[in-house]
Formats: C-alpha cells, structure tokens, sequence
C-alpha cells in the first residue's frame, strides 16, 4: 500500500496587512446605496463622553460588521481591531473595543428604545416597495446563563429551569425581514405587551404600508389582540391555545373532510372569553401516517391524533386557510438563523435596556443582509450568513498604493473575476426605493 509522504511546508512570517474578508467591500458599498449612514447621522444616538471617543455611527456600523464577519459575543468584536485591511475598506483609522461598546449600548433606556428604533425600522422600509405584506408575530426563548436584568426562569422547552429572555418578533413574509423586535423579561406570559408591541409595529415601525394579512402563534391568541385586529381591519390568522372551551367543542364536532391522506379538516364558531362569535379552523392529523406532524394531542380516546386550531376573520375555504397559515413557519427559519449565524443568544449585557438595544440593531443588521443577498445577489431565499461568508464575503485582500491613491487588491480566480465584477456593478445600479420583487 502506498502513503503519501507527509511533508510540512517551511514557515515565514510577513508584516503585510491582509484581510480575509475583502469580499465585504461589497456590502460596504452596498450600504452606501442605501444610505443607511445619512439616517444613523439624523438618529437620537447617544454620544461619546470625550472629544476622543468615537462617532455612535461608527460604533453602530462596526458592531454591524463584527456580526457579518462572524462574531457572536462582544468580545469576538476585538478580533477585527488588528485588521486594517477591512478597516481601510470602510473607510475606518480604528474600531472600537469590547468596552466601547458595552459603554455605547450601557447608555441606551426604555425612553430612546422607544424613540429609536421604531424610526429606524420606518425609514428602513420605506426604502423598499413590495406593495401588501403579509405580517407574522411570533416570540421566541433566549437562555441566559447569569443574572442579567429580565433574564428569570419561565417557559423554556430546551432549558428547563433555567433563566431566560422572551422576546417577541414582527416578520414580513415576503422579504423575510424583521419589522419589529421587542425584548421581554423570561418570566412573561405569552400574551403579555402583545397589542403594544402590535400597535408600535403598525402605527410606527409600519406606518404607510400596506399590510394585507396578520398571522400569530397562539401567544397572540386573546379577546383583546382579536378585537384590535378587527377595529384596524385587518385580515388574520391566528393560532388558538386549546383551552378545555375549545377543546370541549372539538369534540363534538362531525363531518371532517379529508383534505390528504392522514389530514382533516373541520370549522365551527366560537365565542372566546364571552367576545365576539369568530370562525375557528380546525386540523386533525393522524400521527401513524404522519408521526412528525405539528399538533396537540387533545383527547384519550384519540391517541392516534393530533391537532390544531385557527381563528381566523376571512372567508376562504378550509383548506386555504390552513395553507396559508402553514407557510408562516418560515419564520421559524429566520429565528434559527438570527440565532445561529448573528449571535442573537449572546450578545448580552447586566443592563436590560442595553441588551435590547444591541438585540434591535442585530435585528437591522440582518434586513440589511437580506436586503443585499437579494439586490445584489438575486437570492433571497437559500443564501443565508454562514453560506454567503464562504460565498463571497471570505475572499484574501490587501491594499497597494498605485498612482497616488490606495487600490484594494482581492484574491481570486480569473475565472471567477467577472461573476465577481458582476455583483459590484448590480450594486453600482442600485438605489431607493428598491423595488421587491419574489417572482
């Protein structure tokens, strides 16, 4: 049998300065179309306490960046202070430190949450045209391992018994961006904030859009949220909690109509809390031909099934209503993802509103990547961080001074040149609005 031989190249050293991210020199002039600086300028920011520290759009964008290049805690934010590469590229001297921006989010509050970022999640939108949106509430469980403000010991399906902050979340279907993002202590109820939280994304974060359809898991379910929808005329879905009412009536219920093999469906009206009578939709899957299939099982008599239960103010069929409801689990895969690839578990601070602030701004630093991976790339479904990192962030570069100016030098492959070329000139012919398109 033949081994290849094991050789072990020499070892040098070298001064020069490289990145290995010369590919963000297109998300660099990606957010200069959008112009995303201009508005942090207009924002109520708040300040550096010397004549030394640094601009707050400065911080804002470095802490943007350190996300995109793969950090997930604070102190992987120092790692891009020693390369002056990428720095030159964002037309950066420095980046701050790990404390800089502890200090930064540590002087944010309620108040200037409250002022911020609803605004800024505005203008966002407003830069895109997409015409009606289809609006997804949901909430989520973060895990903390510490006594961080809010973080208490709730609901959590993955920890159980451990501390927790449980946010909720605003998602607009069609560009697979966020809207909205509240952060809540763990030890809240589902239901608790949900029509403030409702109301700021519609009338503020929202405002002047067409919203053509709300849907919510059942933490949104109650009298209230229903009664507002229907004041604001709005068109929803909402998943129900099969309280012991619901379920009685689920019972009783006759004539399922088989809508697939192993799903049925049913509907009655129900009156929730003494409140309006509402149409509910009502699935039956049997878990023998179906066993991963999402759903309670509700009675003794029935081990074989699960279900699951809708209300729901529009008049389409059955099967229609269950089927546009079944794609809001998309948003699921956007919460997986902000987890995963932009550190949304761990960016975490002792001070509750400063640890809201940096969850906010993760928040806007992934509508800016899908926003990119969208205009520039033409793919707004499959590229998610970690995939466009290898893609065409992840590329060697340096800079060379060449007729009295500072050129950026990247590696890669002549073949691969023109593609590359091609992603700067789709960027170069790019400016608000955009117009969203998911043909």
């Amino acid at each position: 049998m033949n081994f290849t031989k094991k050789v072990n190249l020499p070892i040098e050293y070298s001064s020069k300065q490289v990145t290995p991210f010369g590919g963000m020199s297109l998300m660099k002039r990606f957010i200069d179309r959008v112009g995303i600086r201009e508005k942090l300028e207009e924002l109520p920011l708040p300040g550096p306490g010397s004549n030394r520290g640094y601009d707050p759009k400065h911080i804002v964008e470095s802490f943007w960046l350190s996300i995109w290049t793969g950090a997930s805690r604070y102190i992987h934010c120092d790692w891009l202070r020693y390369d002056s590469v990428l720095q030159s590229i964002f037309g950066w001297d420095r980046m701050p430190s790990q404390s800089t921006y502890s200090r930064f989010f540590g002087k944010f509050s309620q108040k200037l949450n409250t002022e911020l970022f609803p605004s800024l999640q505005h203008w966002f939108f407003e830069q895109i045209n997409v015409g009606a949106i289809t609006i997804d509430f949901d909430s989520t469980v973060i895990t903390r391992y510490g006594d961080q403000q809010g973080s208490s010991k709730g609901y959590n399906p993955n920890k159980r018994g451990r501390n927790s902050h449980h946010p909720l979340m605003a998602f607009v279907s069609q560009t697979r961006m966020v809207a909205n993002a509240w952060l809540r202590p763990g030890n809240t109820a589902a239901s608790s904030s949900c029509r403030a939280f409702m109301e700021e994304t519609f009338k503020q974060a929202l405002v002047g859009q067409k919203v053509g359809l709300v849907r919510a898991d059942s933490g949104f379910y109650t009298e209230d949220i229903m009664s507002y929808l229907e004041q604001e005329q709005l068109s929803y879905i909402l998943a129900v909690r099969m309280y012991p009412n619901v379920k009685s009536e689920v019972w009783g219920l006759k004539d399922w109509v088989k809508l697939t093999k192993g799903i049925e469906l049913n509907e009655m009206t129900f009156s929730h809390e003494n409140g309006k009578t509402r149409r509910y939709i009502i699935v039956k899957k049997e878990v023998t031909i179906r066993p991963d299939a999402a759903g309670k099982q509700l009675f003794e008599d029935e081990p074989g099934y699960r279900y699951s239960c809708y209300v729901t103010n529009m008049d389409l069929p059955l099967n229609q209503i269950w089927n546009i409801y079944h794609t809001r689990a998309d948003c699921e895969n956007r919460i997986k993802e902000l987890k995963q690839d932009f550190g949304l578990e761990n960016f975490c601070l002792q001070d509750f509103w400063a640890t809201e602030a940096s969850f906010r701004f993760i928040m806007v630093a992934y509508n800016l990547m899908s926003l990119f991976r969208h205009f520039a790339l033409n793919d707004h479904r499959t590229a998610t961080l970690s995939t466009l990192k290898s893609y065409c962030f992840a590329l060697g570069a340096w800079t060379v001074n060449h007729a009295n100016r500072k050129v950026l030098k990247i590696s890669l492959p002549v073949k691969k040149r023109a593609w590359m070329e091609g992603i700067f000139s789709q960027i170069a012919d790019k400016s608000p609005p955009f117009q969203y398109s998911i043909e």
